[in-house]
Formats: C-alpha cells, structure tokens, sequence
C-alpha cells in the first residue's frame, strides 16, 4: 500500500480538512512565506518522498489560487513524492474552452498545460462546465458529478409536481439526466447575452404552471440568469422555485440577486467556500464524495459506482 498525503492550498482550507478526516488523516502542513509586493512561496514542512501526496485546491479567482496550486505541485515533485494528484472540486476558467470568437485564448487548454508542465500526474475535478475538456489532459483525470449527491437529495424530500429546469440550453443535457432520474417534467431556458454577464431576453420552452420547480446548473456567477429565470418561471405560474447549483463562484451582486429573487432555495455545494452566509443557501459538503476518490485511486478500485444514483 502507497504512502498517502493529503495536502491543500489556501483556497480549500477547510474542505480539505474535511477530506482528510474521511480519510482518517490530518492535511500536511504548508508554511506560505509572503514577501512584502504579494509574491509567496509554499514549502511543506514534513517529508513527502516516495509518497501519493493529494493536493486539493480549487482554483476560483483571483489567479493566486492557480498559482499556488502549481507552486504545490512543483514542491512535491522535488520533494521526491512517487506521484502528484491534483484534486481540484471547482476547475477554473472552464468557461474558456473553445474558441468562440476572434484572437481570444482557450484558458482551460492552457491551464491543462501548465498543470501537466509542474508534473501533476492525476487530476480529480468535479462538474466541468464542459466535458470536453477532460481531453485537453493527456494524464487521467477523474470527473466527478454532483447529481450523486442532488439527486438522492432531491429524491428524499419527495415534492409532487416536480419539473427539472435548465436556466439555458447549455445546461439542457445535464436538465434531462436529473429530470430522468426523478422522473420529472423538463422545462429549458432560452437566453439571448448582448455581452459576457449581461442577459437580453429569457424564454422558457415547457410546461411549468403549479409546478415545483428545481433550476440546475454547474455554476451561478451573478446569478443574473438563475435569477432571471426563476422569475419568469414564477410568472408562468410556478408552485414553487429552487435552485442547485454545484460551484457557487457567486461574483458581483450575486447575493443580493439571490435575496431579491423568488427563489425559496438555493443549494449549493463547498467546492468554493462562500463569501457570506444567506438564509436562502444550502451548503451539501462533497468531502465523502472526493474521499471515497482518493481511497479508489489508492486501491485501484473502479469508481463506477458514483456514477449510480
């Protein structure tokens, strides 16, 4: 059996500590030096050599984030650790996965990159914004979904009249599997964006009128759309609307949208630790999720069982 270290930067403090007491271990110690102009350097302060060191961090803005994630990675490799596994719940910039316009980059492409060029040999990531890009890896990685979490959830509270929504045809897929499992009725937004942020015009295509109405998406930003949505759905006659939401980036005015919005719940899940606390949020922890992960990678057993609801 491999020597196993679960480490973390900054960013995921706190799930990671979670992670680790699923696993019965306590997160080895990252001393980060800071120099006065913001640069910092992190150093662990026990030995790694030989060992599978697990370094969770989620890499939402800012940059040091990512950053500090590769310096991890770098360290461990010259520690000597036999192999480095990335653990990342939220994979920032997976918006940035194609080239949609002129001269603009492909960041997702290009964080692959770097995170395989600082010697990473495993990445474990939860509900890409796009499946895709898994193939910008030329390492495994391991994509986890929240839906083993939300849908057993869902299917415990029991609510009648259930329609699954998708705030915009994006999400449509990801809608439906939710909507078959429980078999609910499925309604999909259709959104117009005059620029990144910023909505036009929402339609909703199906039948949501004395419904119970759960809004799905990967991620909620602003929550200009979420909102949008569920307050149109209200206006068509909705019974009730919820959201879930698996990376809560939560940006700009994202709270009070949430706040001045029909919408009765919003859950969520701890892949991003949230700015402040709201009434309406509901946090689900997925620490047995990515600990059940790592105990497979260890055991080289099959993970199929996580993707049965």
């Amino acid at each position: 059996m491999s020597i196993v270290k679960i480490t973390s930067g900054r960013a995921s403090k706190e799930l990671a500590s979670k992670i680790a007491k699923e696993y019965n271990q306590k997160l080895v110690d990252v001393e980060i030096m800071t120099f006065s102009d913001g640069e910092f350097q992190p150093s662990y302060q026990e030995t790694l050599r030989g060992s599978d060191v697990f370094i969770i961090q989620s890499t939402y803005p800012p940059a040091d984030n990512l950053m500090e994630l590769l310096y991890l990675i770098d360290a461990a490799k010259r520690a000597s650790a036999h192999r480095i596994i990335a653990v990342m719940p939220y994979f920032g910039c997976a918006r940035q996965d194609r080239k949609d316009r002129p001269r603009v980059s492909i960041g997702a492409k290009l964080i692959a990159n770097m995170l395989t060029a600082a010697g990473v040999d495993r990445i474990i990531t939860m509900d890409l914004h796009a499946d895709q890009i898994q193939g910008f890896f030329d390492i495994t990685v391991d994509h986890l979904y929240a839906s083993s979490l939300f849908v057993p959830l869902l299917k415990s509270r029991k609510m009648e009249n259930l329609c699954i929504a998708s705030p915009d045809t994006g999400g449509t897929r990801r809608a439906a599997v939710y909507a078959k499992e429980l078999n609910a009725d499925l309604a999909i937004g259709y959104k117009q964006r005059p620029k990144p942020n910023v909505i036009g015009s929402l339609q909703i295509i199906g039948d949501v009128k004395d419904k119970n109405v759960i809004l799905v998406d990967d991620i909620i930003d602003t929550a200009g759309t979420i909102c949008k949505a569920a307050n149109t759905i209200k206006e068509l006659g909705a019974k009730s609307v919820r959201a879930m939401c698996v990376h809560p980036v939560l940006s700009g005015n994202a709270y009070q949208n949430l706040e001045d919005s029909c919408l009765e719940e919003v859950i969520v899940t701890d892949s991003i630790p949230l700015k402040q606390k709201s009434d309406k949020i509901t946090v689900i922890s997925v620490d047995k999720l990515f600990a059940t992960v790592i105990e497979s990678v260890i055991s080289n057993r099959s993970i199929n069982k996580l993707f049965e609801f």
